[in-house]
């Protein structure tokens, strides 16, 4: 049975996960924190970098020799296999370990095995603490080996009664610079950020992350079915981030940078773009695409998330935020289920996520 001790040990290691977003990819994200024997905690660590030390070798070279007969609280189950870092699982045993508590179990199956491994050796070793908070945090990475294909975030500015833009077409700015910026953590937190043909000819975007410290630049994506939105010496071009477009295999482009792709009754099918992102090792998609795009992929049950800036303001003409989805009755309607409203300056930010025929 989990103490309060146990529990508020997993949930500093939920924290130190989350500081791993956006730069541990293809890997997951995860914290550890060591108490000693007597139950102070003298360790933490989370994993940095895909390549780099594991979130529980940070935690044990800081706790050092008061690990011995101490516990670990680890995010993920510990790993089993030796990859680019050795065994996690061997590691915990080697300082001295006596108890590990774990949040969620490794789906991956060349990883999978730590805890019994643990057991084995004497360990106590106890798992599901936390399991919802620390899957929350690590969804990108558990619906990537879950589903084989990166885990998509559509994100959207509006205004309240729904409109991106006024019936004129101009759109800068609906939303205030407190979710501008917002946006930017938001893309600092995905290993890559889609749009589509419509937004690269309308807003020649850039795309970057900007004003956050230390931020890994993600993939750049714009699905350019035709080959005609971006032009050489588009602003998605320069080298503040990778890039690359996603055309048609029959397209003609001059850029070099490309993938080809089969169409669809949507222009590019976007099962086929997330098999080739996800071959890149991207394991997270914010997508940033106009009304179009995300339709698209509503159409093809490809949205994970959905984060909404809404803006106080009233446009009453207008294109709508989500474009034609396949829904036609509703019966039909994709229900959401809200996780998070937060006030980011003078909008609202919702965050939700669709409900599964489970939670119907």
């Amino acid at each position: 049975m989990a103490t309060q001790a146990d529990i508020t040990a997993m949930r500093r290691a939920i924290v130190l996960a989350a500081r791993g977003l956006g730069s541990t990819s293809p890997n997951p994200v995860v914290g550890c924190v060591v108490l000693d024997a007597s139950g102070h905690q003298v360790g933490e660590g989370w994993h940095q970098r895909a390549g780099g030390p594991h979130a529980e070798i940070h935690a044990l070279r800081e706790a050092g020799v008061l690990a011995r007969g101490g516990t670990a609280y680890v995010t993920l189950e510990p790993c089993n296999h030796t990859g680019r870092t050795g065994p996690c699982a061997e590691a915990l045993l080697e300082a001295g370990i006596s108890r590990v508590f774990y949040a969620v179990g490794d789906p991956n199956p060349q990883a999978t095995g730590g805890a019994d491994t643990l057991r084995a050796a004497g360990a106590e070793v106890f798992g599901g603490l936390l399991a919802d908070e620390a899957e929350a945090g690590n969804i990108a990475w558990l619906t990537s080996v879950r589903l084989g294909r990166p885990h998509v975030t559509w994100k959207y500015a509006a205004t309240l009664d729904g409109r991106i833009a006024a019936a004129d077409g101009t759109s800068r700015w609906i939303t205030s610079a407190e979710s501008r910026a917002d946006v930017h953590r938001l893309r600092a937190e995905a290993d890559a950020v889609v749009v589509g043909s419509g937004t690269a000819r309308t807003d020649d975007p850039h795309l970057a992350v900007r004003d956050i410290e230390e931020a890994v630049q993600p993939l750049r994506v714009v699905v350019d079915t035709e080959a005609t939105a971006v032009k050489p010496g588009a602003r998605i071009l320069d080298d503040a981030a990778p890039t690359l477009i996603a055309v048609a295999e029959d397209a003609e482009t001059p850029l070099t940078d490309v993938v080809r792709l089969p169409r669809a009754d949507r222009g590019l099918s976007v099962p086929a773009l997330l098999d080739a992102l996800h071959e890149r090792g991207v394991r997270s998609v914010l997508l940033e695409g106009g009304p179009t795009l995300a339709g698209a992929f509503v159409a093809a049950g490809a949205v994970d998330k959905v984060v909404g800036y809404l803006a106080p303001v009233l446009l009453g003409a207008g294109p709508n935020a989500l474009a034609d989805a396949g829904i036609t009755t509703i019966a039909d309607a994709l229900r959401l289920h809200v996780t998070e409203t937060v006030r980011i300056g003078p909008d609202l930010r919702i965050t939700a996520t669709p409900v599964t025929n489970k939670e119907r």
